[in-house]
């Protein structure tokens, strides 16, 4: 567990907890360089994963990458990144939509995007013990871009 394609590798290992700090070690090298864009595709299919750790792994480590998308990938699938506001498991939507604000940072011509898409979600589609942790979420996500975005 060395390079960043063992810890790539390792974000669809079975062992959770192995997966998980993998995952921890992407982001980090994702804070000081642009050497986990490479793998910018693999993380692009985990996100459509059927299980949701992976999937949340996928979604996180796109945002984390947003600061190196020189090539404009998440532009060509925010559509289906956007979608997982309202993920089938109310975690993974909570970490989609936390992560956000961290995207919009980086990618400021996508903001309007998607503030659109969490004005949009319904929190209420969750378990009632749910819903208000995905509306502070929203709250808190919409807030940190408002904050950051560039005056008109």
């Amino acid at each position: 567990m060395d390079t960043l394609a063992d810890w790539v590798d390792g974000l669809e290992a079975k062992n959770n907890q192995y997966a998980y700090e993998c995952f921890k070690r992407l982001q980090e090298a994702c804070a000081v360089s642009g050497d986990a864009y490479a793998y910018f595709n693999r993380f692009a299919r985990l996100m459509d994963s059927d299980s949701s750790y992976p999937r949340t792994r996928g979604l996180l480590m796109i945002a984390a990458c947003a600061r190196w998308d020189t090539d404009n990938r998440i532009d060509e699938l925010l559509d289906r990144y956007l979608k997982h506001i309202e993920d089938v498991k109310p975690i993974t939507a909570r970490q989609c939509i936390q992560a956000l604000p961290e995207m919009a940072r980086y990618k400021p011509d996508l903001a309007p995007l998607i503030t659109q898409a969490l004005m949009r979600a319904n929190p209420f589609r969750y378990p009632v013990t749910m819903q208000p942790l995905v509306q502070k979420d929203i709250a808190e996500a919409l807030r940190r871009i408002y904050e950051t975005a560039p005056a008109p």
